[in-house]
C-alpha cells in the first residue's frame, strides 16, 4: 500500500512537491570565500538520492559581514559569472532524481560569530548571554539597516530563481535577525519596528512582500518561524499563532514551525544554561519522537498554507501518523541525512523503517568534564560534539568520501573548531 508520505502537495502558487518529506536545512560550512563550489554539487546530488521530495538548502546569508559561520555561501550583490554557474550547478546538482531544490536565505544578525564580524547589527545593542565570548556585542540598526535587510533578501531571492532553484525559504527562527526582531528580549527599539508585536513582526512581514514582489507570484516562498523562543519574556507559542494569521494574509507556500535560539537551543533537543520556559500546547497521542510536531498541529489550524514540522522524526510510522493527523502537511528530515544520504528513500522502499541518526549514538566518556560538572553543562558539550560530528559527515559527502562512523565527538568538535577558524582567517 502506497504511503501517505508519498503522496505529492499542491502549493498555493501552483507549484507541486513530489511528495511529504523534506531534507531539512543543515547548514553546510563547506564554501570557500562564501561562493558555492564543486562540493555543494556533491554533496546535494547525493541528497538527490534520498528519497525527499525536498530539498532545502542550509543557510545562504544575504550579508557576508554576517555569517552564520565563516563557511556560508553568502549572496549579497548580483553574483559574477563563475558564481551564478556555481549556484545553477548546485541547484541541478539537487534536482537530479526529480525532488525540488529550495534555498534558505537568512542574515544571521547578533548571532554572528565574532571571527566573522565583532560587532554585527542587530535590532538592540544586546549581546547573546551565553559564556566562551564567541560572539560580540552588536550595533542597533537605523532604518536604513533595516531597508537594507529588506532589500537583500529579495535581491537573494531572485537570484535563486534565475540560478534555477525551485522556491526560497526566508529564515525567521532559531534566534538570527528576523527571530531577533521578533523576540522582546533581544528587540528594545522603541520605533516601528519594536514595542508591539505588530512593529516586531513587521521585519518579517515586508521582507515577505518584498520576496514575494522580487521573484513573482508562481514562484514557492516558504517561511521558517519559531512556535516559541522558549525563553522567559521572549517570543511566545500566542505570538506565534497570531505571526500566522499574519502571515496567512501573504502569499505564503509552506510554513516550517520549529522553536529556540542559541540561548535556548531547543532546536538541538536540549535546554540552554536557563531553564526553558515551555508553552501551552496540546498534546498529541502521536508522533512523540518529533518535539514540535504539536505546535505545528495548532499552528495548522491557523495557517492558511502547507505547515512543516521538523525535528526528532526518525520512525516511518511516526512520520505517517502526523500527516494523517493533520498535525503537518509536510516533514522535514535533518540529521540522520549525515548518516544515511538515501535513508528516507529506503523507508519508503519498506527496506527499514526507522532512519539512523549515528552521532546520537555516541556520547563523551562520563569523566570528560570532571565530577563536579553539572549535568546540563554536560548536555551542552554532548550536543555540540554530535552536531560537530554531523558538520564532519557533511564535509565527508561533499568530498565524495563515506561519512566518519569511527570518528568520536571530541575529535569532530575539535576538527570543525579548527576548520572554522581557518575559514575566518581565510576571509
Amino acid at each position: 500500500m502506497t504511503s501517505i508520505l508519498e503522496q505529492p502537495l499542491d502549493l498555493p502558487c501552483g507549484a507541486q512537491l513530489p511528495n511529504r518529506l523534506c531534507k531539512a536545512a543543515m547548514t553546510e560550512q563547506i564554501a570557500v570565500g562564501n561562493r558555492a563550489g564543486e562540493g555543494h554539487a556533491r554533496l546535494y546530488r547525493a541528497w538527490s538520492e534520498s528519497g525527499c521530495g525536498m530539498l532545502l538548502t542550509g543557510n545562504v546569508l544575504i550579508d557576508r559581514r554576517h555569517l552564520e559561520s565563516p563557511g556560508n555561501v553568502a549572496v549579497d550583490g548580483r553574483p559574477d559569472a563563475d558564481h551564478m554557474a556555481a549556484l545553477k550547478a548546485w541547484a541541478a546538482a539537487g534536482q537530479e532524481r526529480g525532488g525540488k531544490m529550495w534555498m534558505q536565505i537568512s542574515h544571521a544578525g547578533r548571532q554572528t560569530p565574532k571571527l566573522v564580524n565583532p560587532a554585527p547589527h542587530a535590532p538592540s545593542a544586546i549581546p547573546l548571554d551565553l559564556p566562551g565570548g564567541q560572539f560580540g556585542t552588536p550595533v542597533a540598526m537605523d532604518g536604513h539597516d533595516i531597508r537594507k535587510v529588506i532589500e537583500g533578501f529579495a535581491l537573494c531571492a531572485s537570484v535563486a530563481r534565475e540560478a534555477g532553484f525551485d522556491g526560497v525559504q526566508i529564515h525567521g527562527a532559531h534566534g538570527y535577525l528576523i527571530s531577533q526582531f521578533l523576540n522582546p528580549r533581544a528587540n528594545q527599539r522603541e520605533d516601528e519596528w519594536g514595542g508591539y508585536l505588530e512593529n516586531r513582526a513587521r521585519l518579517l512581514l515586508e521582507t515577505v512582500e518584498a520576496v514575494r514582489t522580487a521573484v513573482g507570484a508562481d514562484f514557492p516562498v516558504g517561511v521558517k518561524l519559531n512556535s516559541a523562543d522558549f525563553q522567559t519574556g521572549g517570543f511566545s507559542f500566542e505570538e506565534c499563532r497570531q505571526v500566522v494569521r499574519w502571515l496567512s494574509e501573504k502569499k505564503i507556500d509552506l510554513l516550517e514551525v520549529s522553536g529556540g535560539n542559541y540561548e535556548q537551543p531547543k532546536l538541538l533537543g536540549i535546554e540552554g544554561f536557563e531553564a526553558a520556559e515551555y508553552q501551552p500546547v496540546r498534546e498529541s497521542t502521536k508522533a512523540r519522537e518529533a518535539f514540535f510536531v504539536d505546535y505545528a498541529g495548532e499552528v495548522r489550524e491557523e495557517a492558511s498554507m502547507p505547515v512543516m514540522a521538523t525535528g526528532g522524526f526518525r520512525s516511518k510510522i511516526a512520520m505517517e501518523e502526523a500527516v494523517s493527523a493533520g498535525l503537518a502537511d509536510m516533514i522535514g528530515i535533518g540529521a540522520p541525512l549525515c548518516t544515511d544520504p538515501r535513508g528516507p528513500a529506503k523507508m519508503l522502499a519498506g527496506e527499514i523503517d526507522r532512519l539512523e541518526n549515528h552521532a546520537k549514538t555516541m556520547r563523551l566518556g562520563p569523566g570528560f568534564l570532571g565530577p563536579d560538572s553539572g549535568i546540563g553543562l554536560f548536555k551542552m558539550i554532548n550536543a555540540l560534539g554530535q552536531q560537530a560530528w554531523n558538520y564532519m559527515a557533511i564535509e565527508a559527502l561533499s568530498e565524495g568520501r563515506d561519512v566518519p562512523r569511527k570518528l568520536g565527538l571530541l575529535s569532530a568538535y575539535n576538527k570543525h573548531q579548527k576548520r572554522q577558524k581557518s575559514q575566518a582567517r581565510a576571509l
